[in-house]
């Protein structure tokens, strides 16, 4: 009887923790969604372009996406997004697809970030971009304008490996897009 029990008990929490495990499953967030969905368009150069509609707002979503010049088409492959919205740069991602190293800087307000090195053509410089749960660091918006200009990127991050460096070839945006869809205008370094 008590073995029946027992069975009982394990067979009962067994359900619990299933029922429970499928109610936690997250929706997928709204940049999955959107890369089912919207179909790339080249937006010149290596750039695509991904639109996309919030069918509760009707608000207008547009992502500029930039692969890496190293391994492009790889799982471990940089990219550079620029997420618009009705008309604004939203936000501005570098994406290593590599583990990041812990921050070492911090922020303004205590937020975490990485010391990175820009270089856009031939000038360099050092930038503190926001380190987002080791997955991205946001790029700021100065460096965001003299990338979508240049012939040539490069940025230099830290990885627990050591430093790398992706290399972007952002020549040939239409500007003209970016504008309409983020507002944005190149900038020389």
């Amino acid at each position: 009887m008590i073995r029946n029990i027992t069975a009982v008990l394990i067979l009962a929490f067994c359900v619990f923790l299933s029922i429970k495990a499928l109610g936690q499953r997250r929706p997928a967030d709204r940049e999955d969604r959107d890369n089912r969905s919207a179909q790339g368009t080249s937006a010149g150069g290596n750039w695509m372009q991904y639109r996309s509609e919030d069918p509760m707002t009707t608000e207008k979503h547009v992502r500029f996406v930039l692969p890496a010049n190293n391994e492009p088409n790889s799982e471990e492959s940089a990219s550079i997004i620029l997420h618009c919205t009705d008309g604004k740069l939203k936000l501005a991602d570098f994406h290593p697809n590599l583990r990041l190293a812990r921050p070492n800087w911090p922020g303004f307000w205590g937020q975490p970030q990485m010391r990175v090195r820009v270089r856009v053509d031939d000038a360099h410089d050092e930038h503190n971009w926001n380190w987002v749960n080791g997955h991205f660091l946001t790029m700021d918006k100065g460096t965001t304008r003299e990338v979508i200009g240049a012939h040539m990127a490069r940025i230099e991050f830290r990885t627990p490996d050591g430093s790398r460096i992706a290399e972007f070839s952002p020549a040939g945006l239409d500007l003209r897009l970016v504008h309409d869809a983020c507002g944005l205008t190149p900038k020389k370094p």
